[in-house]
């Protein structure tokens, strides 16, 4: 299940920014089985936006709780479907 999680940073959390805690970020994802597609930094309502794929959606409630104690960033979740598989729903 893919699913694109919007992330907006704590002040606390802007102060811990660092390359180190994005790659615990990465081995978080990888302990859930799950496979990182893109993380992107945005300027705007959101701070944050990766595209990841886990197997469930209780993965995804794990790796958000998880992401926010070892970040202190809050996400949200959206699940996505491939616009072809959305077509095929749709008819």
């Amino acid at each position: 299940m893919k699913v694109l999680m919007l992330g907006k940073y704590s002040t606390d959390a802007i102060k811990s920014i660092s390359k180190e805690r994005t790659k615990k970020v990465v081995k978080l994802v990888e302990k859930l089985n799950g496979k990182i597609y893109a993380m992107y930094a945005l300027v705007g309502e959101y701070d944050l936006a990766f595209l990841v794929e886990l197997n469930s959606i209780e993965d995804i409630v794990k790796l958000s709780i998880e992401l926010a104690k070892l970040t202190g960033i809050s996400f949200m979740s959206l699940p996505a479907i491939d616009v072809e598989k959305f077509d095929e729903l749709v008819g």
